[in-house]
This record gives C-alpha cells, sequence and structure tokens, in this order.
C-alpha cells in the first residue's frame, strides 16, 4: 500500500512538473491611427508544446481592465472552450466544443442572451486556437501549401470558412521571421479583410497580428482593427508601469 502511495505521488509530482505557466505581455495598436490601444497579459498554461489552456486580461493605457478570457483547449487542440467578458458588458463564448459547437453571445449587460450551435466540421478551430492551428501545420505552410479551414465566430454565433498561405520571408525587429495571411474563402473576403500574421520560425513563436481584434470599442461596439505585437521587451511607448504579469 505504502508502495502504491508513493508511486502515485511520484507520477502525480512528475505530471505536476511536465505543465508549464509562461507568461507574457501583447501590445495592441489601432491599425490606421497607430495609437496604443489596450495591453494584453498572458497567462498560458502548456504541457510540453501543447496549449492546455489559460486567461488573457485586457488593460486600457490608464491600467483601467477592459476584459477577461478564460481558455480551456483540453477537449480540442483548435477549438477551446472560452469565455470573453467585457467591462462594459459585451460578451461572448464557446461553452461546449464536442460537436455540435455551441456558442453564446451578449451584446450588453442589459442585452438578451443570444445562443447558438453549429456542426463540428474537420478541420475547425476557434478564437486563438487558429494559432494553434497555424503553429501545427507550420511546416505546409513553410512549404508554400495552402491551409484551409473552418473557423467559428461566438461573436457571430457562426462559422466561416477561411484559409491560410505563406506571404514571404521578412524582418521584424532584426529577428528573421516569416509572414502568413489568413483571409476567407469565400465572397466574404470581398467585406472582410485578412488576418496578417508575422511567426518566427525556429520556434514557430507568434511575433505580431493584424488584423480584427476581438476586443470591441465600447463607443461603437465595434471590433478594433489593431497591429499587435509580442516582443521580449515592452515597446517605448507603452503604458509604464504595466499591468502586473501575475505570479
Amino acid at each position: 500500500m505504502k508502495r502504491l502511495l508513493a508511486a502515485t505521488l511520484l507520477m502525480l509530482g512528475t505530471a505536476a512538473q511536465a505543465e508549464e505557466v509562461q507568461r507574457f505581455y501583447g501590445h495592441a495598436y489601432d491599425l490606421k491611427s497607430g495609437a496604443y490601444l489596450y495591453t494584453e497579459v498572458h497567462a498560458q498554461r502548456l504541457e510540453k508544446d501543447r496549449w492546455l489552456g489559460g486567461t488573457i486580461d485586457y488593460f486600457g493605457p490608464k491600467g483601467d481592465k477592459l476584459g477577461h478570457k478564460t481558455l480551456d483547449f483540453r477537449g480540442d487542440e483548435f477549438v477551446p472552450v472560452f469565455r470573453l467578458e467585457m467591462a462594459y458588458g459585451y460578451m461572448e463564448a464557446i461553452t461546449d466544443n464536442r460537436g455540435p459547437v455551441k456558442m453564446e453571445r451578449r451584446d450588453g449587460k442589459d442585452r438578451k442572451l443570444e445562443t447558438g450551435e453549429i456542426d463540428k466540421t474537420s478541420p475547425m478551430c476557434a478564437d486563438s486556437g487558429f494559432h494553434s492551428c497555424l503553429r501545427a501545420h507550420f511546416a505546409e505552410l513553410q512549404a508554400g501549401k495552402t491551409l484551409k479551414f473552418t473557423l467559428a465566430v461566438a461573436g457571430s454565433l457562426d462559422s466561416f470558412r477561411f484559409r491560410a498561405r505563406k506571404a514571404g520571408d521578412t524582418q521584424w525587429q532584426g529577428i528573421k521571421a516569416v509572414q502568413f495571411k489568413v483571409e476567407p474563402d469565400s465572397l466574404l473576403r470581398l467585406l472582410a479583410g485578412p488576418l496578417d500574421l508575422i511567426y518566427e520560425p525556429g520556434q514557430r513563436r507568434l511575433l505580431e497580428f493584424r488584423g480584427i481584434s476581438n476586443v470591441h470599442d465600447p463607443r461603437s461596439g465595434k471590433p478594433y482593427d489593431v497591429r499587435i505585437i509580442y516582443p521580449d521587451k515592452p515597446p517605448a511607448d507603452a503604458p509604464n508601469p504595466l499591468p502586473p504579469l501575475g505570479g
């Protein structure tokens, strides 16, 4: 019995050591004006190279908390169960990713909760899961292949066909990098702009994102168009002090 207990504790200890929390900032700017919009505070739970889940907190330039997101990738590495809640009352979520994918949306504190569900297809991703999808297919994209997938969009209670491709090699703050373009694989691309992502190819680390944000402008209720950077050191125009990373 003592040996069994010891073995169990050893296994639990090994599992605990295998999981780590990675904390870092994202700095978001208005895509047109270049004005600093908000700071992302990430806490990612990782097991080796797999993203298990975590949180993202959003803060305005003056340190005011704009919103909070929880993510859980344990059931699906590309379609997370997640919930985004903004301080002014907007909320969107995927509550079940097993199929059908169940979603919720509320446009304000006093607004009615809307729900919907879509069939689960393959390949499919949602929210931050499309980043995991690009990393999983990195070699194919680097080789010039086009990746096609369905994107579940909780904010629209719907899904849309998308495609990703390599846009070229580039330099990013002195780092050799690669740029990918993600755009609707339908006539929706005439109405919705593309997403541009820059990665460091060695570790497939995201360096920059350009496109529509999941953070809304509380004045208009529309999502921001943003440029978000993930540098090792905060940019010179970042708020000082930055929100704490936690620990």
